[in-house]
């Protein structure tokens, strides 16, 4: 295991290395200045003073050694919009809330999402079967940014059930949670209710019939067990899926969140900012690829015993 995590440690640095590298260089491969605001250009005294203060004056691959010695500090530099201002204090500010946003999503979604599959599939073929599969083709055919502006609609503006934006309350999540959960439930349902109907007719779910079991117990210390294997392998791109849609989803519903500062950033045109924000997702990624990882082999067995019989 100390091996294995070992290796995983070296490969997580590596592409965290590459995401930096590719992000740094593309960023600064694209036209124009920083400081431009609305296609006016600054003074050039001004805008040579501001270079040297962002060390945008030197050679790129000075520039990029230079990023690359205050990453290792974990110091993502200050915001090019606002030298006051620095993006750690950014994410320092954003991170909770769209972290908060993030977890009551995965969760409901994956509840959800299973719990839905798992009633679709004992029901095979009835009308609760054909109900589910409806709404997760529409949960992967419609966005998240469309979806938001109808819940608003019917929600908050016409029922008058929720608040239609900001956050503070347990009613300020609901809405963001539901329309970055839509799609991620679909998925979810499809997979497991694929998984469920396929474990459902193997020979030890009959054998676990034929003892007399609970069809509860049957289900879910059997059944569910394998069938929510190839879920768990989707968390990774779960959790990308939700933070990356959260951006928009926050900018919808004014969230303080780290969306509010990335799609300023792009705005505005921050190196700092979007930098930042790209190397601390990116690095949130691949330790929750990491964590998947670890979790499929807790939850099967015969993974571990696969690696022994391979190592031997």
């Amino acid at each position: 295991m100390l091996s294995f995590v070992f290796r995983r440690f070296i490969s997580m640095i590596v592409t965290l290395w590459l995401i930096v590298t590719v992000t740094f260089f593309l960023m600064h491969a694209v036209p124009g200045s920083p400081f431009e605001k609305e296609g006016k250009a600054l003074n050039a005294a001004v805008e040579q003073n501001l270079n040297a203060y962002y060390n945008l004056d030197k050679p790129l691959v000075v520039q990029y050694v230079l990023y690359l010695q205050k990453l290792v500090q974990f110091d993502l530099g200050p915001s090019t919009a606002n030298a006051s201002d620095t993006v750690n204090k950014m994410i320092a500010r954003g991170f909770p809330v769209s972290f908060q946003l993030g977890v009551i999503t995965v969760v409901f979604a994956i509840f959800s999402g299973v719990g839905l599959g798992v009633v679709a599939a004992l029901r095979h073929n009835r009308l609760i079967d054909y109900t589910a599969m409806v709404i997760a083709v529409l949960g992967i055919s419609v966005p998240s940014f469309v979806v938001a502006p109808l819940l608003i609609k019917y929600l908050a503006v016409e029922w008058k059930l929720l608040p239609t934006a900001t956050w503070g309350t347990w009613q300020h999540v609901v809405m963001p949670a539901l329309a970055l959960a839509f799609g991620p439930i679909a998925i979810i349902a499809r997979l497991t209710r694929t998984n469920m109907l396929e474990v459902l007719t193997q020979e030890y779910i009959e054998t676990a019939k034929a003892k007399g079991l609970k069809p509860v117990t049957i289900v879910v210390k059997h059944a569910l067990r394998n069938a929510i294997l190839p879920v768990v392998t989707l968390l990774g791109a779960l959790i990308a899926n939700v933070l990356t849609g959260s951006f928009v989803i926050e900018k919808i519903f004014a969230i303080p969140g780290m969306g509010k500062y990335f799609v300023a950033g792009i705005i505005n045109r921050d190196y700092s900012v979007i930098m930042g924000t790209t190397v601390f997702y990116s690095a949130l990624l691949i330790f929750m690829m990491f964590v998947v990882d670890v979790l499929y082999g807790i939850i099967d067995p015969r993974i571990k015993l696969h690696r022994k019989e391979g190592e031997g």
